[in-house]
């Protein structure tokens, strides 16, 4: 099952990314380029590191200069992971390419690599949910809520996990076939967004 693959992956990412805790820590990927693995871990650490970048950019004491810069840099890191969710895409496109599908077949509303997308950010919030769950400084209260919060995202992690493993049975079985969209970002294009395209006149 793919989802057995994938998800030790993301954590194995995200526990070598908290070994340094640093947004600007270079991504050392342990798995060779020809491999799906490298494109698991090097998805899922984009993700670790915008997750961190996210929480940065929320304090209340930013400085309204860095806040900008850090603004641009999510912004270039949400087109990174895009582009990585489309190159998981073409990995399951080629996998597939021989299958015969049936006159029947019907497609998905969302293609396997951004069902794994899911699958990473999903990763993630277990991750800092059980660190909230393992604090000694924080209420029982605070500790039972997010004990609660916690199992909910575990059920989601078997049920997302049984979704995108039924998904790509269904594709090998000509069940299902697949069919991807470029992702078309326009606010980063300066032909599309009205706001860059007017500033080269």
């Amino acid at each position: 099952m793919f989802s057995k693959i994938a998800f030790p992956i993301f954590e194995q990412s995200i526990n070598d990314y908290h070994k340094f805790d640093n947004v600007d820590q270079p991504v050392n990927n342990p798995y060779s380029k020809d491999q799906i693995e490298h494109l698991l871990y090097a998805k899922n650490w984009i993700d670790t590191v915008q997750w961190h970048l996210e929480d940065i950019i929320r304090d209340p004491q930013i400085d309204p200069v860095a806040a900008l810069a850090l603004k641009r840099r999510i912004d270039a890191s949400n087109q990174e992971r895009t582009d990585m969710v489309e190159y998981i895409d073409s990995y399951f496109l080629n996998k597939y390419q021989d299958v015969t599908v049936k006159d029947n077949a019907k497609t998905n509303s969302e293609s396997p690599a951004w069902a794994i997308d899911r699958l990473s950010i999903l990763a993630l919030k277990i991750y800092h949910m059980q660190e909230e769950v393992n604090r000694t400084d924080a209420s029982p209260e605070h500790i039972a809520k997010c004990q609660e919060k916690l199992n909910v995202l575990l059920e989601q992690k078997t049920d997302l996990s049984t979704a995108i493993d039924e998904l790509l049975a269904d594709i090998e079985s000509g069940d299902k076939f697949m069919k991807v969209y470029k992702q078309m970002k326009m606010y980063n294009d300066e032909e599309l967004n009205p706001v860059l395209y007017q500033n080269k006149k």
